[in-house]
């Protein structure tokens, strides 16, 4: 027995493709990936990032040297003091 027709899929009658909603979100997720990609690229280009100065390693290592004192203290030394004012704070130990 040599049937066919059982191995071919028939042919769908009804309705055009762009009615069945699947179809949408197929088409609709990557359209949006690539509007996403496009206003990313927009973005980056309207305003780039500003370029590191070429003295950086001086700056940083006197930024070793003088931490800035009570402005760039420690987590652990300054979490404690949140509330306390400027003034009363002590600079922290090295």
């Amino acid at each position: 027995m040599n049937d066919d027709r059982a191995l071919s899929a028939p042919a769908p009658e009804g309705e055009p493709w762009w009615c069945f909603p699947l179809v949408w979100l197929v088409v609709a997720l990557p359209a949006a990936v690539v509007v996403a990609g496009f206003t990313t690229l927009w973005l980056a280009l309207r305003s780039p990032d500003p370029v590191v100065t070429t003295d950086y390693y001086r700056q940083g290592l006197e930024l070793a040297r003088d931490p800035g004192g009570k402005k760039l203290m420690p987590a652990m030394a300054g979490r404690n003091h949140a509330a306390t004012p400027a003034d009363d704070l002590r600079a922290p130990r090295r």
